[in-house]
């Protein structure tokens, strides 16, 4: 695979942070923030992903009424929480 390096100014604590991990799991600094880095992304992928998931079922109407939200989060406080809302 091939590589390009990636320069980044991070605060301090943070640097002691990555060299305290790398030390204590006999890994190199660079390991560190590559697999930090790629946890990140696949994270935020995901989450992207899932955004435009929601985005879509709105536009199909595939909605729950705030109020029905509001009434079961309410219930939750009481000896009979209401089931949750469905569409």
């Amino acid at each position: 695979m091939e590589t390009k390096v990636v320069t980044a100014h991070v605060p301090l604590p943070l640097a002691e942070k990555v060299e305290d991990l790398a030390q204590r799991l006999e890994r190199s600094k660079a390991w560190i923030v590559k697999q930090a880095l790629a946890a990140w992304v696949d994270q935020e992928e995901e989450r992207h992903r899932l955004t435009l998931e929601a985005l879509a079922d709105v536009d199909h109407g595939n909605v729950i009424e705030h109020q029905a939200v509001q009434a079961w989060a309410k219930s939750l406080d009481t000896d009979t929480p209401l089931p949750p809302p469905r569409e």
